[in-house]
């Protein structure tokens, strides 16, 4: 599963109460295609991916990014070196990067070829804000531990509410974070306080966890998560036997969030 909003906020937008669940297979299957389709349109991803991306050697000095760069771990060379992150300048200044410029005297390099030579690792994807992309749930794991082979979670409180107030603090479709890896929820028992969760996701990997680690939420963009709710409102009450195509309104809300490739 695969969303960029919840389950709860698309009930929400459509007047859904707590106990209208018959739908939630199909709920939750517009939200991934609507969540899918975004993407493809607009060529970003917004949701947070660890990867390495190769990327074909240009310029000594500068290296044009094939996605949207929102944290850098390491960069490696096309010889096998490491560069030092301290010679690099991440053009813009705010995130989400889409150029890397060395100083001093670090420079790109490779060996047979220039293409697929430089691998970049950190966490790609758009966000407007990713200093804050991440809310504290105000809960933390109860398992003591929690293995990297489980796929529930126990948790303190499954639908109280989270450090800005807003309930329930888990939802299906919510991406986690604790420690460094991301996890997906995909049900929610309120009785038990347990999570059913998806581990190790969006390029990272399952890991043990102690007691009391803190979870997070992440929170995408307010206009992405807008637009994902309208998609998939529009795909659940489109019938089945007619579609027309995308509103209008809805293919012009993406011209703000596509991908241009622009050099600095």
């Amino acid at each position: 599963m695969y969303t960029l909003t919840t389950l709860h906020h698309l009930r929400a937008r459509l007047n859904l109460g707590a106990t209208d669940t018959a739908d939630d297979a199909r709920l939750l299957n517009a939200l991934e295609a609507a969540s899918t389709s975004i993407e493809r349109a607009t060529g970003r991803r917004f949701s947070p991916h660890r990867l390495t991306r190769l990327h074909d050697f240009t310029n000594p000095v500068e290296l044009l990014l094939e996605d949207d760069l929102l944290d850098l771990h390491s960069i490696t060379n096309g010889d096998g070196s490491a560069l030092d992150l301290g010679d690099v300048i991440r053009l813009p200044d705010s995130t989400p990067h889409s150029v890397l410029r060395l100083t001093g005297s670090s420079a790109f390099l490779y060996m047979r070829s220039p293409l697929e030579a430089i691998a970049v690792t950190g966490i790609w994807g758009w966000h407007e804000r990713w200093s804050t992309a991440w809310r504290s749930t105000s809960d933390s794991v109860q398992d003591n531990p929690l293995s990297a082979s489980s796929i529930t979670l126990t948790v303190t409180d499954a639908d109280g509410a989270d450090a800005i107030g807003e309930a329930p603090r888990f939802q299906v479709g919510h991406l986690l974070k604790i420690d460094d890896e991301y996890l997906r929820v995909i049900a929610v028992n309120p009785a038990s306080n347990i999570l059913t969760v998806l581990r190790g996701v969006n390029g990272t990997a399952a890991a043990a966890h102690n007691l009391n680690a803190p979870i997070s939420t992440y929170q995408p963009s307010a206009d992405v998560e807008a637009l994902a709710l309208r998609w998939a409102a529009w795909l659940y009450r489109e019938p089945d036997t007619s579609h027309p195509g995308e509103p209008l309104d809805l293919l012009e809300s993406l011209d703000s969030l596509q991908r241009t490739r622009v050099r600095v």
